[in-house]
């Protein structure tokens, strides 16, 4: 038997979950290590920093100087510059994610999008993707004082979008987002074609893996009044 969960409202991590924006973000790592006499670290390494916002990522591309508080600074301010200039420039929608998020706010789904990037760098983001019209709410990494995996950003989300956290669900790439979404109460997807900073989703961990965007249609039952199978 499978146990059955009421769906009304869904929430979507960015990076890694509905666009693959890695190469932006290896620019302007790039970017900022010529600036600044750094390293450069390859677009395989900026893969598995990211997931936990911008400071996170310089830091682990500083390595051991991360703990110079004034380097990291500088580094930070260069990042942010270079990113303004990269965000959007070379980043792709991973496959059906536009279809399957029209498909959803057509099936009466309130959507969200719950991200630890700064909102100056996410909402020209999701407009450049042609992604924001979708979105009821965007909780950006600076919306609120924490951050995925604080409990914090799906509560307001679901408030935002006026559903009790029980029946929200939340789609992310990381065990950022399953510790974010087990903290709140909300039930979530795990997708494996991510960055999970290096790591592998295990589906026991979550809710279910999906095997793409699009499976996603199923798997919350539009034909059955907005729900999703369980284990």
């Amino acid at each position: 038997m499978r146990a059955r969960r009421a769906v009304a409202a869904i929430s979507f991590d960015l990076d890694g979950t509905l666009l693959d924006t890695v190469p932006d973000l290896a620019a302007a790592a790039r970017d900022m290590a010529l600036e600044l006499g750094l390293p450069v670290r390859c677009e395989d390494e900026v893969r598995m920093f990211v997931g936990r916002g911008i400071p996170d990522l310089v830091k682990r591309c500083l390595g051991e100087r991360a703990q110079d508080a004034a380097l990291l600074a500088q580094a930070i301010d260069a990042f942010r510059r270079g990113y303004c200039l990269r965000n959007g420039e070379h980043a792709t929608a991973y496959p059906g994610a536009h279809d399957t998020l029209a498909a959803l706010q057509t099936a009466g789904f309130r959507l969200a999008c719950v991200t630890n990037k700064p909102a100056d760098f996410t909402e020209p983001l999701l407009e450049r993707m042609k992604m924001r019209q979708y979105f009821d709410c965007v909780v950006s990494g600076d919306t609120l004082p924490q951050k995925k995996p604080d409990p914090a950003p799906l509560h307001y989300a679901a408030a935002q979008l006026g559903c009790a956290p029980g029946v929200l669900l939340h789609i992310g790439d990381s065990y950022n987002d399953i510790d974010c979404a087990r903290a709140a109460g909300v039930a979530v997807f795990g997708v494996p074609w991510g960055y999970c900073e290096g790591r592998v989703l295990d589906a026991k961990d979550c809710d279910g893996l999906l095997s793409s965007l699009p499976d996603l249609l199923d798997r919350v039952m539009l034909s059955t009044g907005h729900r999703i199978d369980q284990p």
